[in-house]
């Protein structure tokens, strides 16, 4: 039977299984006389036949059906996995975590999943689709939900390894499905180096959120105020980080895809050196430095709901500039404690920089207020000493 013309297809006695025309070696364009709808058909290198009905207008003729055919099919036979896997966006980004924990990466296979959760939650349409039906539009109208209340940045962040992990399942993973349609222009934004809104908090704004949050948190974001660390960098440290001789405390950071670690030893001051000293206590080894609620390390979603209640908590009865600013994070200690060493406690800014593992740039462009003060006292200094 020839479904490429219409007349002849109009002949077609209804039945359930399509009449069917061959594409090419293993692919075929099928059509059910009846409904009159269109169906694609490949059979993979193991023998199995897997089908697709195409989203077409009934009044699609056979060029608009075979178009339709032949970009589905040129996906699903593009995957490198001999037998062609078909599910939804979330069962796709479960099948990336499964590849991570089987490569031994099981700190990156629970940073990302901390990720998803928030990306693509169970109800999200997005995460509902099947990925080869996902084109940009879904993409698009998923990643303005996910804007909602959240800085570019960070957005920015969450597609990222989004769509890493779907490219991941149709590169490697057998899925089928295009990466075009997830590939988005990142969103411009004028943030600082976190990722987040630069929220600077006094010190007063500083000891009532960790007044308000529970003891394992407060020990975290008290370890950040001691050190300046970014979140990430603290929430990996282990106990032999510790040198509480030397009075320092060594942390790393990776900034950037393919970037060697970097590591720094921190100074602390006498009171951080108790505070390591306490937290350190009766534990030796790779152990955390410092615990979170749950006895391993802290995550990002940890410490980011932890601080959020905290804030609520420490507003619900402060006015004025006792008040915890809103977008506040774990980078706000950070910020605390370069201004504080740059404006009260007078340290130079290549210092700050050095010890805060960041470049004087980024001490310019986002401290400049501070250096000011700090530098008139070392001038007043200098002409006092003449």
């Amino acid at each position: 039977m020839d479904i490429t013309k219409q007349k002849d297809r109009e002949k077609l006695p209804a039945r359930r299984e399509p009449y069917w025309h061959t594409l090419g070696h293993g692919r075929a364009l099928g059509y059910r006389a009846g409904p009159g709808t269109w169906v694609a058909r490949l059979t993979t290198n193991d023998g199995s036949k897997i089908t697709k009905a195409l989203k077409l207008d009934l009044s699609a003729d056979y060029n608009a059906a075979k178009k339709a055919a032949e970009t589905w099919l040129g996906l699903a036979a593009g995957t490198a996995r001999r037998t062609v896997r078909r599910g939804t966006v979330r069962s796709a980004l479960g099948a990336y975590l499964r590849y991570l924990r089987s490569m031994g990466w099981r700190d990156t296979a629970r940073a990302a999943r901390g990720m998803f959760r928030v990306a693509v939650k169970r109800d999200d349409p997005f995460g509902l689709m099947l990925l080869e039906d996902v084109a940009q539009e879904d993409t698009e109208a998923w990643r303005k939900r996910l804007r909602k209340g959240r800085a570019a940045r960070s957005v920015n962040r969450y597609v990222r390894q989004v769509v890493a992990a779907l490219n991941k399942a149709v590169g490697k993973l057998g899925y089928t499905g295009n990466p075009n349609a997830w590939t988005l222009e990142a969103l411009a934004d004028d943030l600082d180096e976190s990722g987040d809104t630069a929220v600077f908090l006094t010190a007063e704004q500083r000891d009532r959120l960790i007044a308000y949050a529970p003891p394992t948190l407060a020990a975290y974001l008290q370890g950040l105020a001691h050190t300046g660390a970014r979140p990430s960098e603290l929430a990996k440290a282990v106990v032999t980080d510790f040198d509480a001789i030397g009075g320092t405390i060594t942390v790393r950071h990776r900034k950037g895809k393919g970037a060697k670690l970097k590591a720094r030893a921190v100074a602390l001051s006498d009171a951080g050196i108790a505070f390591f000293k306490a937290q350190s206590r009766a534990r030796i080894g790779k152990a955390p430095l410092i615990v979170s609620a749950e006895g391993g390390h802290w995550n990002r979603t940890q410490w980011s709901r932890g601080i959020r209640a905290a804030a609520t908590e420490a507003n619900k009865k402060a006015k004025g500039a006792q008040r915890i600013p809103t977008g506040v994070s774990a980078y706000s200690f950070r910020h605390c404690r370069i201004s504080e060493l740059l404006q009260i406690h007078g340290v130079d800014p290549l210092t700050v920089a050095a010890q805060s593992g960041t470049s004087f740039v980024m001490i310019e462009r986002f401290y400049l207020k501070f250096i000011p003060s700090a530098m008139r006292e070392k001038l007043n200094a200098a002409k006092a000493a003449t």
